[in-house]
């Protein structure tokens, strides 16, 4: 078991060990885990920047690891109201005049505890939001904290992230998260043997802007192979919005994805709690080795979509309220 202060590329680096299972956690980049290996079974789950990576890594920190996106996927015209109050954000997306992918993935945070235990070790690290760090404030008027808990045991990563409204109004609450898992991820592994499972249950009808146009449609052929385990995570390329339906796993209801090297019989499970409602899947393409089942606790676009909040998932957070949801990612 081991927690160690590392230099990572440049970045200073958190490095964790325990179980059987190795992680490194960069805390000035959103508290990105962007390595998790399972040693003994020899697999490398997510993918990590490499030195020629790092580029593409710094302007695009959710193509790698375990980025945290508030809110997640895409905003139209960047903007929202709620409450009276506008939300304006900047245009990342021009083709699309849309917003996407959240506003704290490449802040920093901060370490706030360090556990070894008997069986685990947990660091915890923290954001924190207000007119004074003010480079998120100026388009996301609420102070609030965020914190991030990460525990490595032979149970593999559990991830819980919370939130604090420290504001004096309710605060809008999306998250999500843009998980690119490689495939393959298993030493010697085919990406033709690979199959993906997801909890799904409905497909989201989108526009040309890549925006839902209000409408849930019953899953296709090729979205069933998704929910059923038969379809192959790349070689063609996918990016569908979803709502969360569980599945049954181990004979018991699961809520997340599940990717099969199917000649070595060795999956990587990502799991995550009921707070996550919603899914992307995408693949870049298809023609990359990685694909990111994608869990969102709202719908893309969700603040503004004419619909019942059960339905997209859109929440708030009273003055000082919090919120908190976990996911866990372990191999078999």
């Amino acid at each position: 078991m081991k927690i160690k202060k590392t230099t990572w590329l440049g970045f200073e680096a958190v490095e964790m060990e325990a179980g059987g299972y190795e992680a490194l956690m960069i805390p000035s980049m959103g508290a990105n885990v962007v390595k998790l290996v399972n040693r003994e079974k020899g697999v490398n789950i997510l993918r990590t920047p490499q030195e020629e990576d790092l580029e593409t890594f710094a302007s695009r920190p959710q193509l790698f690891g375990l980025p945290l996106l508030f809110p997640p996927n895409r905003i139209e015209d960047g903007k929202y109201t709620h409450n009276g109050k506008t939300y304006q954000f900047p245009i990342t997306i021009p083709n699309q005049n849309n917003y996407h992918h959240g506003i704290i993935k490449s802040q920093k945070f901060v370490v706030t505890r360090t556990k070894i235990g008997q069986d685990a070790v947990e660091v915890e690290a923290a954001f924190f939001s207000n007119r004074i760090n003010d480079e998120i404030f100026v388009n996301f008027p609420h102070e609030f904290e965020c914190r991030m808990h990460f525990k490595l045991s032979a149970e593999g990563l559990e991830h819980k992230v919370a939130f604090t409204n420290l504001s004096d109004s309710e605060m809008p609450l999306g998250v999500g998260y843009h998980t690119p898992i490689m495939v393959p991820f298993a030493e010697g592994g085919k990406a033709d043997d690979y199959r993906i499972r997801m909890s799904v249950g409905e497909k989201w009808e989108i526009n040309d802007r890549t925006l839902p146009t209000g409408k849930l449609l019953p899953l296709g052929e090729e979205e069933l192979a998704l929910r059923n385990g038969t379809l192959k995570p790349t070689g063609k390329g996918i990016e569908w919005p979803l709502t969360a339906e569980k599945i049954e796993v181990d004979g018991k209801a699961y809520n997340g994805a599940v990717i099969t090297d199917t000649a070595k019989g060795i999956s990587v499970y990502y799991e995550v709690d009921d707070e996550f409602k919603h899914w992307t899947f995408w693949n870049n393409g298809g023609t990359v080795d990685w694909a990111c089942p994608e869990p969102q606790t709202w719908a893309i676009n969700a603040p503004n979509l004419k619909l019942p909040a059960e339905v997209t998932g859109f929440q708030t957070v009273a003055p000082g309220k919090s919120w908190s949801a976990v996911s866990k990612i372990y191999v078999k």
